[in-house]
């Protein structure tokens, strides 16, 4: 680990350097501070944990060579306080030595589909996005609807929407997965409990330089909007469908006003789609012999139950239930982000350290 950031060191100096050379390339200027302040932190963390070392190994040397009572009593303490900051900063720096995920800081395209279930299903789908629109607001995000196919009495059968803020991928990219409802339908006369599912996608919003979409790898047909606008899209060919070619996916948006307008919507999720896909690979690759506990955002993947006779809420992944179902429907799900957070850092160390000891 010492030789680890003893190159951060370095690297952090060289780009101090380098900031004070770049002269009027501003560009350039931005890149390189971006990075130093990428590395502050744990150039700061490394000074200390050399310099804590350096005063154990004095501390140690008093012990070695000292009879006076008092210096020795002195030196044990000083020690052992060294020994507990020294455990600290290790696993602090360890932590920070875990890479990012780079999307993390990007927004997010959600996409909720109903699933087993008719109706309520569709009910359910709408739930959700109520929910993470709740969360949206609470944390100050923007939400906007990309594209919907509502069943007319409140539901969705699929609903995209784009979630605008700092950080909202790093929050949500857990909840990928199928959520499952339990509960008494409106329309059931008998009472029975009733089982529904809903898939959750979570994209992050991609740029065009962050993956390039050759032109001939997409087919584009416009057709006349079904949903509502006003005359002018009911007489227009407005709508949108792209089908990429080498992977037969289709996107289709048509709840803008304009031609261009739902075709940038559907290059955008389509763009993020493919993106997710390339990276889900590259872990798979990364992974293949060490998954990480979390889960991996399969759609496949049964991740929450809302069972609602109990009130209850349950991650299936981490053992997590909270009583106060209401509550959740409202957007108070920091409960299940924070743990799930704090569960895949803990993986992630735990992969880290177990390649750290391969590499040795």
């Amino acid at each position: 680990m010492l030789d680890k950031l003893a190159g951060i060191e370095e690297r952090y100096e060289e780009l101090n350097r380098l900031l004070m050379e770049v002269g009027d390339d501003y560009q350039r200027a931005a890149e390189l501070n971006k990075e130093r302040i990428d590395l502050e932190p744990i150039a700061a963390n490394a000074r200390k944990y050399r310099k804590n070392l350096s005063e154990l190994e004095e501390a140690r040397a008093v012990l070695a060579e000292d009879s006076d009572p008092d210096l020795v009593e002195l030196a044990q303490a000083e020690v052992s306080e060294l020994l507990t900051r020294i455990e600290s900063l290790e696993k602090e720096i360890k932590r920070m030595l875990v890479p990012k995920d780079p999307r993390d800081d990007k927004n997010v395209i959600m996409e909720i589909r109903a699933g087993t279930g008719g109706d309520e299903a569709a009910l359910f789908a709408a739930d959700l996005f109520r929910m993470y629109s709740r969360y949206a607001e609470r944390e100050g995000w923007k939400i906007e609807v990309m594209s919907q196919h509502d069943i007319g009495i409140g539901g969705f059968k699929e609903i995209t929407f784009l979630i605008k803020g700092f950080g909202a991928y790093s929050k949500l990219k857990f909840e990928s997965g199928v959520h499952r409802v339990q509960r008494i339908p409106s329309t059931e006369s008998s009472g029975r409990i009733h089982t529904s599912t809903a898939t959750v996608a979570v994209l992050a919003e991609v740029e065009e330089v962050d993956i390039d979409i050759p032109s001939s790898d997409v087919r584009i047909d416009v057709y006349i909007s079904a949903g509502a606008g006003g005359q002018n899209v009911q007489k227009n060919s407005t709508a949108i469908r792209i089908t990429h070619i080498p992977t037969g996916m289709v996107v289709a948006c048509q709840d803008e006003r304009s031609q261009l307008q739902n075709k940038l919507r559907a290059m955008s999720i389509l763009r993020a789609r493919l993106y997710a896909i390339e990276e889900e690979k590259l872990r798979s690759e990364q992974d293949e012999s060490r998954r990480l506990q979390v889960g991996t955002g399969e759609r496949s993947e049964k991740i929450r139950t809302y069972n609602y006779p109990q009130s209850r809420v349950t991650d299936h992944r981490i053992g997590l239930s909270s009583y106060n179902l209401p509550a959740v429907m409202e957007g108070n799900i920091d409960e299940f982000i924070v743990e799930l957070a704090s569960t895949d850092e803990a993986d992630r160390l735990a992969v880290a350290g177990d390649y750290s000891q391969d590499e040795d």
